[in-house]
């Protein structure tokens, strides 16, 4: 489980081919000496596993349908990626609940820069659109972010400075980004129109939900 919030700058040192999937070396500023093999660290919002470690680097292994449903399979040598070790009790939750699970890939379709922040709209596959709403919360590329405007399959994202200081969220328009939608949404949704038997309006009437006496 994870925050949104980004806590290093990593970039891939190394892409090796493993089967149908790739072994990629990180490079980190985190203390190693302090992650333990098999801990998970978020990617770019892609929670993957330290399977080999070393002082300012560990590797990890993207299987096949990770590189089929995120944005790993075109990283390459030199790539900075957005890293996030796992939550411990305890800890701060400064952006929202993150599992690390990448539900699709969007593209940057513009980016403004203000005085104030940088303006991205990003554009959504028609799937995950549905789950963008106005103040609600959504996670780019591993990176928490406060969803400010909808339109059609496109939501709008403002990057105050720092993010854009400690990020590469700006980095250029048709860029494509990881997303994941806010989890909680995706559990009213199945409540709601799951294969059991959902909660609408006629079975809230049958519960009794809305009769007056």
């Amino acid at each position: 489980m994870f925050t949104g919030l980004v806590t290093d700058l990593g970039e891939v040192t190394r892409v090796v081919s493993r089967g149908k999937g790739r072994t990629l070396t990180m490079r980190t500023a985190y203390d190693m000496s302090a992650v333990e093999l098999g801990d998970s660290i978020a990617h770019d919002g892609v929670c993957l596993t330290v399977e080999t470690k070393g002082p300012g680097w560990f590797t990890v292994t993207a299987g096949i349908e990770t590189l089929d449903c995120t944005t790993l399979g075109g990283w390459k040598s030199g790539r900075k990626v957005h890293l996030e070790q796992a939550l411990r009790m305890g800890d701060r939750l400064g952006g929202h609940i993150v599992q690390g699970h990448v539900d699709g890939v969007g593209h940057i379709r513009s980016i403004e820069r203000r005085q104030e922040s940088v303006v991205v709209w990003i554009e959504a596959p028609a799937e995950l659109a549905r789950y963008m709403v106005g103040k609600g919360s959504v996670c780019v590329d591993g990176v928490s972010l406060t969803v400010n405007e909808v339109r059609a399959s496109a939501f709008r994202v403002n990057l105050v400075p720092h993010t854009v200081d400690h990020t590469h969220l700006a980095s250029g328009v048709g860029e494509p980004v990881n997303l994941e939608v806010d989890v909680l949404a995706r559990y009213v949704e199945r409540l709601l129109t799951g294969d059991r038997e959902g909660l609408t309006f006629d079975r809230l009437r049958e519960l009794g939900y809305g009769e007056t006496t």
